[in-house]
């Protein structure tokens, strides 16, 4: 009797095609969702129960799965984590959209790999950037100069509050890279992305309680695109998205799996021009060109790990 066989690769195919839309348009289209959650809802408490609900859903699931118990040691590393991705890095995201267009957001985040070049540059005993990759910063300063300078339009420049946020959430994501590179973590990536959601989640919420947050927010104010919007970035933002990430650096090679960092911005910009009427002049598309080449010179000539690949666009996700 003759066995029937079923090649899987076209099924691994599509899986992995599937995974990088996933990656590229739903993270992507986070900054807009931001957008739209911040304007009837407080910056820190928003994002804090985003966190803690996709968090718990993503830990219980992970559970259920039969995942070992993490160690109190895991929950540290947790902790450090959270607080320099998600309180410093996303919290300063989501409060400079108050003032940023998304798309200009999205732009300044892109710039990460330029600072995690610079920190393993100037740290005891760092690796010293090649030719390339100095180029590459190089330009990555002149696009972000560029882009300051320019403003969101010909008449209005953009929000220095906003920008400095923006810069500040970067050099956090940066560095939070770079500890969670040598941390004691979980063995499962989703597991270890809940733990941090979750101990995230609570320190943006204690940041929305030392900023006054809960006496600004009014629930019979909040509109139901914002509601909307928060539910899309826990579901698909965060619990999609991330699964499909997990997917490509267990099945794609990292390089390929890093080039959503500038796909993402790409996404973005056009986003906010199409559903909000963001400014997209032509010295912002010059901009986003020359942020965008500089992040495919570094991350071409510096090599992509899964870590650092991580970094972009989870600053709008964890």
């Amino acid at each position: 009797m003759t066995s029937l066989t079923i090649d899987k690769a076209p099924v691994r195919d599509w899986r992995l095609i599937g995974a990088f839309a996933a990656v590229y348009i739903i993270w992507g289209s986070t900054y807009l969702a931001i957008r739209f959650a911040v304007d009837t809802m407080p910056p820190f408490l928003m994002a804090g129960v985003r966190f803690l609900i996709a968090g718990a859903i993503l830990y219980t699931a992970m559970a259920v799965r039969g995942t070992p118990t993490p160690k109190r040691i895991h929950w540290r590393s947790a902790l450090i984590i959270g607080a320099l991705l998600l309180l410093a890095g996303n919290g300063g995201v989501v409060w400079a959209e108050q003032k940023v267009p998304s798309g200009i957001a999205s732009l300044l985040v892109a710039i990460v790999p330029l600072w995690i070049v610079l920190i393993d540059w100037l740290r005891p005993g760092g690796s010293r950037p090649t030719l390339p990759v100095i180029v590459g910063l190089l330009v990555g300063l002149a696009g972000i100069g560029l882009l300051v300078v320019g403003g969101d339009d010909t008449n209005k420049p953009i929000d220095l509050l906003g920008i400095g946020s923006l810069l500040i959430a970067t050099v956090c994501w940066a560095i939070g890279t770079f500890y969670a590179r040598h941390a004691t973590l979980s063995s499962s990536t989703l597991q270890t992305t809940a733990m941090e959601m979750l101990c995230g989640g609570a320190l943006l919420l204690l940041a929305g309680t030392a900023t006054g947050e809960w006496g600004r927010l009014d629930i019979a104010k909040i509109s139901l695109t914002s509601v909307v919007a928060v539910i899309y970035l826990i579901v698909f933002g965060a619990l999609v998205a991330y699964t499909a990430y997990t997917y490509l650096i267990n099945h794609a090679p990292p390089a390929r799996a890093a080039t959503y960092a500038y796909v993402n911005p790409v996404v973005a910009v056009f986003l906010g021009w199409l559903f909000r009427g963001e400014p997209l002049t032509i010295r912002t598309i010059i901009a986003a060109a020359i942020i965008i080449a500089s992040v495919v010179i570094i991350t071409t000539y510096r090599g992509s790990r899964p870590a650092e690949a991580a970094v972009i666009v989870p600053v709008s996700e964890t």
